[in-house]
């Protein structure tokens, strides 16, 4: 019986041993992620997608890196055309592409935020907003500067394995001064746009104003041209056969084409 209890609690420790050997021994690689074996300090080729990747923690290690979409952000001081320095919040949207995470972590390393992608930002940043005034940060040319980034770094990392889906200065600050010049700016080209428009407004009344006149003048005209002496004798003759009906005695002084009646007695 005693020996019986001893084999017992050896089988459980050796039950647990081997548990602890198993979770050791396998990683677990999440959705969005790929594992690479470094083995004996080599890394291997292949690559591991989600689920238990096992391997020996005596001589290997498995490295998880994201490829789904990863924000960095940032601030940074952005030189401008005319020599100043644009205060601002930047997000760069960027993930790796799987078949090059072996060549990232052999070439680059872990900290390849830090690296590349962090120092590959500050220069082209620095390349493309020194072609541009600090007012355009703050206007409709922005959305220009961010493309441009975006579009210089995708250049020097997409075969480095990095795809930069975006750049996006999220705050400017301007200096003070500037800062007020541009709303000036603005304000005026508002106040510009606000006169035009009731300019353009007093126009089209002007021309309505015009067109009615128009249209006055020519039924006037219209009506001038159309009373001819044979219009108004047949007049004439329609107001006779009024007054003949009529049972009020009237005198009227006519010569023979338009009546005129002078006064009027009371009827019969």
């Amino acid at each position: 019986m005693y020996n019986y209890h001893i084999m017992e609690k050896i089988k459980k420790v050796s039950l647990l041993l081997g548990l602890c050997l198993f979770l050791g021994s396998c990683a677990i690689v999440r959705q969005g992620e790929v594992g690479v074996k470094r083995k004996m300090g080599k890394l291997q080729p292949e690559i591991h997608g989600p689920g238990a990747v096992g391997f020996n923690p005596m001589f290997a290690t498995v490295i998880k890196l994201p490829i789904r979409t990863t924000n960095i952000e940032l601030t940074s001081n952005l030189p401008s055309k005319e020599g100043l320095n644009v205060n601002s919040e930047i997000s760069i949207l960027y993930r790796l592409q799987k078949d090059k995470a072996p060549s990232i972590l052999e070439n680059i390393g872990e900290d390849y935020e830090d690296v590349v992608i962090k120092s590959v930002f500050r220069s082209a940043s620095a390349d493309v907003c020194s072609r541009f005034f600090a007012k355009d940060m703050h206007t409709s040319k922005r959305a220009e500067i961010e493309k441009e980034i975006q579009q210089r770094m995708s250049d020097l990392l997409a075969d480095r394995g990095f795809e930069i889906e975006a750049v996006l200065l999220k705050t400017i600050r301007l200096p003070s001064g500037l800062a007020r010049a541009v709303e000036e700016k603005l304000e005026a080209e508002q106040d510009a746009q606000r006169m035009e428009f009731l300019l353009q407004r007093e126009r089209l009344e002007a021309q309505r104003r015009m067109v009615e006149a128009e249209g006055i003048r020519d039924a006037q005209k219209i009506l001038q041209e159309g009373i001819s002496p044979e219009i108004i004798q047949w007049q004439s003759i329609e107001a006779f056969k009024e007054l003949s009906n009529s049972n009020n005695s009237k005198i009227i002084i006519t010569n023979g084409e338009a009546p005129f009646i002078i006064t009027e007695g009371g009827g019969k």
